[in-house]
């Protein structure tokens, strides 16, 4: 997700505002779906093999393509999904911390299947740069084949470069992605139009009965091509991600006026080439345009497959994001590469793992022809999650009885996990590797949820209550503490008992400040918490106060420019003489700590690849003390 247009409203206020809007979604939510036409009806001509394809069986795949794209994306997604928000924000992160804030029977079940389907996203992130990319650049095999062994360096070139450029930020080339994908669409629209009249047959393709007839006559190749079919809705989730970004109303626009049309044109005029010209079938989509148009296609077709994966790249950094902030995932460094844009965001660690995992896949398969079997097991299984959470938010937000929630949302679920039954057949070809990314990030963030759990649970057999600590100190005896000027504030999460680092200040300092601020740090399940509802100081003694601060798990954790607005609504401190506690623990595993040595282990390595605090919470770095403890779990 790109998010130079960031907090973008639901509704446009104005027709100007409306049309950037929608351009702006042409380039970043289609640009995914957009790229599918190049690899996804070609791969659905596969299965056939060398005994060829008829007449017949290829209206009913391009039915099948027209009538996937209207049920899973226009009316699924764009007609349906598009309404279940979580305060104008989309995504199955979104959608699993609006349930959890409302409460459901099936916490434990909400869970996993939410952070499979994001774990599942990133995986998507990792696939689609790979896929897209090489799809596009095998159309020089079609200009020359002497550039046939070049493919794969130029690719990968490509790629090393798209991330290299990721630190810089994206807001000076997002620009221009609306306004280049839009091309892309109509370049598109314009070839199967052309086309389709090499056959106009193919246009009963917009009967679904041909589907239909196609699947039941297929017997197991129908089965199997429904998981190529499938590659003709990658970047469907990305509509529902990007919701806050741009609004409900511009990618409905976007998608009805101009994707849905071009991809649906386009997808005709292949089949249309491909039944009056058979030899087409080995690439339908670069045979469509003459030879003369074939270079600058490739270059069009490359930057279109840029986007795409710039698109998914940044929706990892924001889903990532909202993961570290619902506290699924250690504190990652997050760097804000813009001063007005808090969406414009670049994570060092991921980036790094995104690009490792992305020229992994390109070496190991070495072109899209191989890889694209892998690509349908982690989209359907994303889809198949954002249907089951669907199914949970209709009954507690929209209050739909049971029976009116199935009758709605069951067809989908079963048309999904039919075609991802289709896509668990090309396991063994490749579809392990999502299935592998999903795993290990399902691993990592239940490691790191169920060790966080424990940590608490031990160290709160040490807590003191804050009420009980207070009323000692405030006494004022001979032993109390040696009172020195200024404020400082205690970081905690636990707000009702005495923050560690406070007790070690006593007992190794024998010092209290005037002023004394127990500071706590928390997540709201919604995107953003506005500015008067930032804070909460409840003053608790001559000596100390509570403060609890709300951030959205969108906003951006900046705790110094909080205190600003606390400092204006009376928290009098000066910032020069404020000092900022912090405990640092090094964990030390315990085999009977609760957790298998295995977890144990993985959890305190990722706690040790934490940011500091001081960075992630923007304290002045020389306003901080830190004071360490062992803690074993």
């Amino acid at each position: 997700m790109n998010a130079s247009l960031d907090h973008a409203p639901a509704q446009a206020n104005n027709l100007p505002r409306f049309l950037a809007l929608t351009l702006g979604s042409i380039g970043v939510v289609y640009g995914d779906i957009g790229t599918s036409p190049l690899y996804a009806f070609r791969e659905a001509l596969r299965p056939f093999g060398a005994g060829g394809v008829g007449r017949e069986e290829i209206i009913g795949l391009v039915s099948l393509v027209i009538w996937t794209l209207t049920i899973i994306v226009s009316i699924k997604y764009v007609l349906f999904l598009l309404r279940a928000d979580n305060d104008g924000e989309g995504g199955t992160l979104s959608l699993l911390a609006l349930l959890m804030k409302k409460g459901t029977k099936h916490v434990t079940l909400m869970f996993f299947a939410g952070v499979l389907g994001a774990a599942l996203f990133i995986g998507d992130a990792m696939i689609t740069p790979a896929l897209s990319v090489l799809s596009a650049v095998e159309g020089l095999k079609l200009v020359t084949p002497a550039l046939h062994d070049y493919v794969l360096p130029i690719a990968v070139g490509i790629i090393v470069l798209l991330f290299a450029v990721q630190s810089r930020g994206t807001g000076a080339v997002s620009i221009f992605f609306g306004p280049i994908t839009l091309v892309w669409f109509l370049v598109m629209g314009a070839a199967g139009i052309a086309h389709i009249g090499d056959d106009l047959t193919i246009l009963t393709a917009f009967n679904p009965a041909h589907a239909v007839a196609f699947l039941w006559d297929a017997g197991l190749i129908g089965f199997i091509v429904l998981g190529a079919i499938f590659l003709t809705v990658t970047g469907a989730e990305a509509l529902y991600a990007d919701l806050g970004h741009f609004g409900r109303s511009p990618i409905q626009a976007a998608w009805f006026v101009i994707v849905f049309p071009a991809l649906t044109l386009n997808y005709l005029g292949q089949g249309a080439l491909v039944l009056s010209h058979p030899d087409a079938l080995s690439n339908p989509f670069f045979l469509m345009f003459p030879d003369w148009a074939l270079l600058p296609i490739v270059i069009l077709a490359t930057v279109a497959t840029i986007i795409a994966s710039q698109a998914v790249i940044t929706g990892a950094f924001s889903l990532v994001r909202q993961a570290i902030h619902l506290g699924f995932l250690p504190r990652f460094e997050i760097c804000y590469t813009s001063e007005t844009q808090t969406g414009q965001i670049y994570l060092p660690l991921v980036n790094t793992a995104l690009l490792t995992g992305v020229l992994v896949l390109m070496f190991m398969f070495g072109s899209s022809e191989s890889l694209a079997p892998a690509y349908g097991i982690s989209i359907t299984g994303a889809m198949v999650i954002d249907t089951i959470l669907a199914f949970e938010f209709v009954r507690r937000q929209w209050n739909w009885p049971v029976p009116s929630a199935a009758a709605v949302l069951a067809p989908l679920f079963l048309l999904e996990m039919v075609f991802l039954g289709a896509n668990l057949f090309k396991f063994h070809h490749g579809g392990y590797m999502p299935i592998l990314f999903a795993g290990t990030l399902l691993t990592m963030m239940w490691t790191w949820r169920k060790g966080v759990k424990l940590l608490r649970q031990k160290t709160s057999r040490q807590e003191i209550p804050l009420s009980q600590f207070i009323a000692a100190v405030e006494r004022r005896s001979e032993h109390a503490p040696v009172e020195v000027p200024g404020t400082a504030i205690f970081l905690t999460a636990t707000p009702e008992t005495t923050p560690a680092v406070l007790l070690h200040n006593i007992k190794h300092n024998h010092v209290l400040h005037q002023h004394n601020v127990i500071l706590t740090i928390k997540t709201a399940k919604v995107p953003y918490v506005p500015d008067e509802d930032r804070y909460t100081l409840t003053k608790l003694s001559e000596r100390f106060s509570r403060l609890e601060l709300r951030f959205g798990f969108m906003d951006e954790h900046d705790v110094s420019q909080a205190l600003a607005l606390c400092r204006k609504a009376g928290l009098k401190f000066q910032i020069m003489s404020t000092s900022f506690y912090l405990g640092r623990r090094k964990l030390v595993a315990d085999p009977q700590s609760g957790l298998p040595k295995w977890q144990d282990k993985l959890f305190i390595a990722m706690a040790d690849s934490a940011i500091d605090p001081t960075e992630y919470f923007h304290l002045p770095p020389n306003r901080v003390v830190e004071l360490g403890e062992q803690v074993i779990i």
